[in-house]
């Protein structure tokens, strides 16, 4: 199986490049609220059954997920795979990661 993981810098290379693609935080609202990568769309893990489809309908585009630590947002790559999506990626250490390595300016919590 292909890894579905891939580290801050390499996340960060994707969006720097502007190459067309979604970036999709899993985490809840009220961890949005402190702290998101630009760009980003909410999209609760809690909520993501229900909701994938109809905000993810092309199964064939870039999508990069990310959550606090990574696990949540690997759970979601590892579910959209399994509906069939073919460019799926989760951010490896997520948001905090990405606050410690990329944007020391994203809060951390």
């Amino acid at each position: 199986m292909l890894s579905l993981e891939i580290t801050v810098q390499e996340a960060k290379a994707l969006l720097d490049s502007k190459a067309p693609l979604k970036l999709v935080d899993v985490r809840e609202a009220d961890e949005f609220a402190v702290c998101k990568i630009d760009g980003a769309e909410l999209l609760p893990l809690s909520a993501f059954a229900q909701e994938f489809a109809a905000r993810l309908p092309d199964k064939a585009q870039k999508i990069v997920l990310y959550c606090h630590h990574g696990m949540r947002s690997l759970r979601a790559a590892e579910f959209l795979a399994e509906q069939g999506y073919t460019d799926v990626k989760s951010v490896s250490g997520g948001i905090d990661a990405w606050a410690r390595e990329i944007d020391q300016t994203v809060p951390r919590y």
